[in-house]
């Protein structure tokens, strides 16, 4: 049977991308809630919903931070990285771990590796030393 933790993040999605909680659209969403195809692995485990939850809620000031330091303090490095899946990820948490990545203005997901990576995409200031290097005219080392 599908885990209660996952139909609610199904419903959750459902409700908000419709914007509608009129009692037709609640049962179409359960409908579609219930008929989306289940995941093959362990049911999730309370405690790691509970922790990606309260790392969403800590994210949101942490976005309105960054969002300012894009604003005043330009980025102009980016970065491409390769982060590890944490371990005994249900395909539901996995979902939150990506929106929580890519929720913060200065990272994005490109693609999840089946594999068990996630390849993230970084803004980043760029470093004071490469500045005062180039603004001497020294060229950089490799």
């Amino acid at each position: 049977m599908i885990g209660y933790l996952d139909l609610l993040l199904r419903l959750a999605i459902w409700f908000l991308l419709t914007a509608d909680l009129s009692p037709a659209n609640i049962l179409i969403g359960v409908g579609v809630a219930l008929l989306l195809p289940r995941s093959s692995t362990a049911p999730a485990i309370l405690k790691d919903w509970l922790h990606v939850l309260w790392e969403i809620l800590q994210a949101v000031p942490k976005a309105y931070i960054e969002a300012l330091e894009l604003i005043f303090r330009p980025h102009t490095q980016e970065d491409l990285t390769r982060e590890r899946v944490k371990p005994n990820r249900t395909p539901g948490l996995i979902f939150l771990d990506i929106f929580l990545i890519t929720f913060t203005p200065k990272t994005i997901v490109l693609k999840y590796q089946e594999d068990g990576w996630y390849k993230v995409h970084w803004v980043r200031r760029r470093r004071r030393e490469l500045t005062r290097i180039r603004e001497r005219g020294v060229k950089e080392a490799p």
